[in-house]
């Protein structure tokens, strides 16, 4: 039987990787949204990025490398706490989603700091970091999101209304995300709610480990 303390650490880890995840991702998206136009008509009439705003551009690079560390975090502990309970396909599809997600989370990172570059700011590399944010890192992250909810729902960690939210979420981002601007930040607020979630269950004394994710 495991310790009492070692059952406890794990869902506190859990949860605070999603949390500090969820805000990190959040704000790169934030300022990443507000200093570079997404469509081609927007980049057109503003023209080259705007010196005054490239500190936010800066500021959403440096954020975004932290953001997918504190996600594999969030992956490796909530998979820790499943343990020998797991479904091999649905934690395959679990795992290979979430690989997927930061990868592609950080060439969009690299295709938007060409922006920065003054001598030839790139519309290109604008474009492509749209693209490979919205249409595929987030349609990994819905991917992600189901995975997660099922794994929950089936073990009891995540009781409906959280496992239905987590579903409703994935369809948005799946279906609606890459034509509906600001729609990403659909994946860090489910994330910051189910590792508020966690924390919490994880604060529980007395619980059974397959009890506390």
């Amino acid at each position: 039987m495991e310790p009492k303390r070692e059952r406890l650490e794990t869902p506190r880890a859990a949860g605070l990787a999603g949390i500090v995840f969820a805000l990190l991702l959040a704000s790169a998206i934030v300022l990443m949204r507000v200093a570079i136009p997404a469509s081609e008509a927007a980049a057109d009439d503003v023209g080259p990025i705007n010196p005054g705003t490239k500190w936010a551009v800066s500021a959403a690079l440096e954020l975004v490398p932290f953001a997918g560390l504190f996600f594999l975090w969030f992956m490796g502990a909530l998979r820790a706490q499943v343990g020998e309970a797991e479904d091999k396909f649905v934690a395959t599809v679990f795992l290979g989603s979430g690989f997927v997600f930061v990868a592609a989370m950080f060439g969009a990172a690299a295709a938007a700091g060409t922006v920065l570059d003054e001598d030839a700011p790139s519309d290109f590399g604008r474009q492509f970091a749209y693209v490979l944010l919205t249409t595929y890192a987030m349609r990994m992250a819905a991917v992600f999101i189901f995975a997660t909810s099922t794994i929950g729902f089936r073990l009891g960690v995540f009781p409906r209304p959280l496992a239905l939210l987590g579903y409703a979420a994935g369809l948005v981002l799946l279906f609606a995300g890459p034509a509906v601007p600001w729609c990403e930040l659909v994946f860090p607020a489910w994330s910051l709610l189910v590792g508020v979630y966690i924390l919490r269950v994880g604060l529980r004394a007395g619980r059974h480990p397959a009890e506390a994710v």
